[in-house]
């Protein structure tokens, strides 16, 4: 049975404006609603009489209308004329059986609803049927809400939109939209909120780095002018990392101050204004470091140029005024960094910045490359991060006490041994081990490894298990070594040669010893010469050494993180291996030893796992999964592996890799309501991931509003590297098994890869069998999220 429609008395209801089919919501549904003079027959239910009331004989109704009341199918494309609110009651009512606001292909409806056609006034009827064309359905009626659409004229268009088309729409057009932040009076509401703050209080504070008198001003007016949002405005000291103050923050956390511009005000005066970046999206509401890099890509691909500068330009504020680009813009994060992408991001926006004034560009690329080298000196191979000994860089952050943004339990179980020997309960325990009363070196050490995980990037996984600190990994290697040529080639290529640095700081000493490190009197400062390309090609050939000496494991065709402590390999196998050929560092016979025989360890059906399932272990109540670990699969990852193959010329490679990764985010966007999440299940093919975190960006009602920033970002590249004939099959949902043939031979792929079903219904269904917690009853926005996870 269709819907009941309302319409005003004697008219008919008309749209006269054809707007295009796949126009964005704000165009398609916005203007008035347009009424025209009624035929009498097409409005006589507007006083009472419907024609698809069903009929009613003895107690049966009959649900269907009679068969004659159906438009037969014309030429001319199809549109529903549509009461909104009584069609989203009754779409929810029939369709979402587990109430979770969005229509799946696991939700147990008739999957079957007849929609009044525009042409009849709503006379006739047509059936639209499956879960995409009624999950677009809810989708589009929740957008028409927004609106404040009462009715609406709908194109069959619309609901069955290529779907690819859609999610690509949708991210260019809306996401990033959804996803953009300001740190200023306008902004401040948004972004403030944390829900990573445990401390009770829910009023916004925004520290303010030293040096930066305007700015201080400019927030205390603010809190002037808007005494609704309690402000609390803190300016930082001279030194806002040092271990011992940040952890005094712990019970104040607050955000940080980013890059803002002057301009002019409404009382032809001078204010100031944030510049505008995009967050992760979820429950990560600030600006990160590496999201923002892949991010980044993905706004170039969408012609956000200007965008993706900005986030560069926060970039820079941070190294200046915070010491490092970091982890998160939240007072939390003053110690910690995360994954180095500055100067690829840079160099990438300033090749696609508008050509008519190169001199400005110039100047913006000179304080990008500029930060870079900062970053790289003070930070990256600068002790504690820097090992003298090999030369290689560690994930290894400054920080006291517990990390503060976990959630209150999360290291209950470590904390329990170390209450009970001390006679204390955890709460008792951890308050005196924070305030230094209780010393625990066994505790600190356990802590340092902790946190350089989470500055990894890669929290939590077992190839960093207790030793992530110690580690010169090989994915830090390779981006370092694209740092050095890089800043190189800038120099070479863009400023003839020479460079002169304005802030001044301690140049690290080259080649690397532990001589060299331990006498700082004998360092240069970055003001006393000119920065020339030659030192800064010779430091990657030389990073390309050790990489080759430390990390290059023959025998095995795979690269490897080296034990800076146990001076050995550690031999997890990580996807992150191929990050070598992103940046450039492997020899030609490497990059064909690592696809040859290293690639089929990864590949899955879905993409690229994270790492090895044997790598991982056995996995057991007391041994759960760790989401960076098998079989998981990360956006990043997917896009480094697709750049570093384009590059070595096995464009073919890459294709495969994409294909496989897009078909599985549209089969996610087809059956689950239009979902982007933050990760995968790429051998079950599933976002309804069973692992500690759970997931991210699958929590919204009737229409995705944002997905997730990463993901959006390989949805748009990946698009760039198919074929038209690739983008048709993944439109189409057509399996890569299917597509590409049995690629993987079925003896070398995993055992759960050869066996499993393949379909998106019943891959769907195992996953729910498996992973029961995370679909409750009452839908998945009744899930309470993990707060431990501070990516």
């Amino acid at each position: 049975m269709a819907p009941a429609l309302t319409h005003p008395t004697g008219v008919n209801f008309v749209d006269e404006q054809h707007r295009p089919v796949n126009s964005e919501a704000s165009t398609y549904y916005g203007g008035e609603e347009r009424f025209s003079r009624g035929r009498t027959y097409s409005a006589s239910f507007a006083h009472g009489y419907n024609p698809k009331r069903p009929p009613v004989f003895q107690d049966a109704t009959h649900h269907r209308a009679r068969r004659m009341s159906h438009d037969e199918k014309g030429s001319a494309p199809r549109r529903f004329l549509i009461d909104v609110e009584e069609t989203i009651r009754v779409v929810l009512e029939q369709e979402d059986t587990d109430g979770d606001f969005q229509i799946s292909v696991t939700d147990a409806g008739p999957k079957l609803m007849a929609l009044g056609t525009a042409t009849s006034n709503g006379f006739k009827s047509f059936d639209i049927r499956g879960t995409y064309m009624l999950s677009n359905l809810l989708q589009e009626l929740a957008l028409a809400r927004d609106h404040g659409r009462k009715r609406i004229v709908l194109d069959e268009a619309r609901l069955t939109e290529n779907p690819v088309d859609r999610l690509s729409r949708m991210i260019k057009n809306s996401f990033w939209n959804a996803l953009t932040r300001r740190i200023d009076g306008e902004g401040l509401e948004i972004i403030c909120a944390d829900p990573k703050n445990r401390t009770g209080r829910v009023n916004p504070r925004i520290y303010v780095p030293h040096g930066e008198p305007a700015m201080a001003e400019y927030y205390r007016q603010v809190a002037k002018e808007k005494p609704h949002l309690n402000l609390d405005v803190q300016v930082l000291p001279q030194v806002p990392d040092d271990p011992v103050f940040v952890k005094s923050l712990n019970n104040k956390p607050g955000l940080l101050a980013l890059a803002m511009q002057e301009v002019n005000d409404s009382k032809g005066g001078k204010t100031l204004k944030g510049i505008p970046f995009i967050v992760p999206g979820a429950r990560f509401n600030e600006l990160y470091n590496w999201d923002s890099y892949f991010i980044s890509l993905g706004l170039l691909v969408d012609g956000y140029v200007n965008m993706a500068k900005g986030m560069v330009d926060h970039f820079i504020f941070e190294i200046k005024h915070y010491g490092k680009i970091l982890n998160g813009s939240r007072s939390y994060y003053l110690c910690r960094t995360q994954p180095p992408f500055l100067t690829d991001m840079a160099l990438q926006i300033y090749n696609q910045l508008d050509r008519s004034d190169m001199e400005e560009n110039r100047k913006w690329l000179k304080r990008a490359i500029q930060a870079a080298i900062k970053e790289y000196h003070t930070i990256w191979v600068a002790e504690p991060r820097m090992d003298p000994k090999t030369g290689l860089s560690r994930f290894r952050p400054d920080g006291l006490g517990i990390p503060p943004e976990t959630e209150a339990t999360h290291f209950t179980h470590i904390l329990e041994p170390y209450a009970a020997k001390h006679g204390l309960s955890v709460l008792e325990f951890s308050e005196r081990y924070n305030d230094g009363s209780i010393k625990e070196p066994a505790l600190d050490e356990y802590f340092l490894h902790d946190r350089a995980v989470r500055e990894s990037g890669h929290d939590t996984t077992y190839r960093f298990e207790k030793r992530c600190a110690n580690l010169g990994t090989i994915d830090l290697q390779a981006l370092l070594y694209k740092y050095e040529v890089d800043i190189g080639t800038a120099i070479r290529e863009v400023f003839d040669d020479e460079l002169e640095l304005d802030e001044d700081f301690l140049l690290t000493p080259f080649p690397p010893s532990p001589e060299s490190y331990a006498d700082k009197s004998r360092w240069e400062r970055s003001k006393s010469r000119l920065q020339k390309s030659d030192e800064w090609f010779q430091r990657a050939e030389w990073r390309k050494g050790i990489i080759d000496k430390y990390c290059w494991n023959e025998s095995k065709a795979l690269y490897f993180d080296y034990d800076t402590v146990q001076e050995k390999q550690s031999l997890y196998e990580s996807v992150t291996a191929f990050w070598t050929l992103w940046a450039g560092c492997a020899s030609e016979e490497q990059c064909w030893k690592l696809i040859s025989q290293s690639l089929k360890k990864f590949e899955v059906l879905g993409g690229l796992v994270s790492g090895t399932e044997e790598s991982r272990g056995k996995i057991s109540l007391d041994r759960p999964n760790r989401q960076w670990d098998y079989p998981y699969a990360w956006p990043p990852h997917q896009i480094m592996a697709w750049v570093g193959l384009e590059r070595y010329g096995y464009l073919e490679d890459a294709q495969r890799l994409a294909y496989r990764w897009l078909y599985m985010m549209t089969t996610a966007f087809v059956d689950f309501n239009g979902v982007v999440p933050e990760k995968f299940d790429a051998v079950k093919l599933s976002h309804l991931v069973d692992a500690e975190y759970g997931n991210q960006g699958i929590d919204f009602k009737m229409v995705p509003r944002e997905g997730f920033g990463w993901m959006n970002a390989a949805y748009q590249v990946g698009l760039t590297y198919l074929s038209t004939g690739m983008r048709r099959a993944v439109s189409a949902c057509t399996s890569p098994e299917v597509f590409f043939g049995n690629y993987l031979n079925p003896q070398q792929a995993p055992a759960a890869y050869g066996s499993m079903p393949t379909d998106p219904l019943s891959l769907a269904m195992d996953t729910l069998k498996l992973s029961s917690p995370v679909i409750q009853p009452t839908g998945v926005g009744s899930q309470v999220p993990d707060m431990s996870q501070s990516y």
